[in-house]
C-alpha cells in the first residue's frame, strides 16, 4: 500500500496542529478564512504562524500555551500552518507588514492593527518561558 506525500504530511503535522487547537486556538486553513477573521476585526487577536521546525515544538507552541493560561488574553486566537496551508499563511502574512515572512512567528493585533510581533529569530534563542512572558507583557499592554 502506498501513501501519498500529502497524506503522510497531513498525518505527521496533525499532532502539531492539535497542540494549539486543543487549547482553544482556531485554525485558519484558507485565505478566505483569514480574511473573514481579520478584516474589520474588533478587539484583540493572537495569530500563531505554526511550523514543523524544532523551535516551534520546543519554544513557540509551549510558550503560547503558557501565555494563554494568564488571566488577560486576546479576544480571538488563530493559527495558520506554514508549509501546509500555504495560501492561508501567505494571506495572514499580509497583515504583518513590515515584517518579512517568518515561521514560526506570533502576531498580536488590536482592532485590525499589528501591535506586537515575535519573529522566528526571537523564538529560536529563547525559552518557552521567555516567549510566554513576552506575550503576557503584550497581553497586559493591549488586551485590557
Amino acid at each position: 500500500m502506498s501513501m501519498s506525500f500529502e497524506a503522510y504530511m497531513r498525518d505527521m503535522v496533525q499532532p502539531m496542529r492539535d497542540e494549539l487547537t486543543r487549547i482553544g486556538v482556531t485554525e485558519l486553513r484558507t485565505p478566505e478564512e483569514v480574511s473573514e477573521a481579520l478584516d474589520n476585526m474588533k478587539g484583540t487577536a493572537l495569530i500563531v504562524v505554526n511550523s514543523v521546525c524544532g523551535c516551534a515544538a520546543g519554544q513557540c507552541r509551549p510558550g503560547v500555551a503558557k501565555a494563554l493560561q494568564h488571566e488577560v488574553k486576546p479576544d480571538h486566537l488563530y493559527t495558520v500552518f506554514a508549509g501546509q496551508d500555504k495560501e492561508a499563511t501567505a494571506k495572514a502574512r499580509e497583515y504583518f507588514a513590515p515584517y518579512p515572512p517568518s515561521s514560526p512567528s506570533i502576531a498580536l493585533m488590536k482592532d485590525g492593527q499589528l501591535v506586537h510581533f515575535i519573529q522566528r529569530h526571537q523564538v529560536e534563542d529563547r525559552s518557552a518561558e521567555m516567549i510566554a512572558n513576552d506575550l503576557i507583557g503584550a497581553f497586559e499592554t493591549y488586551c485590557k
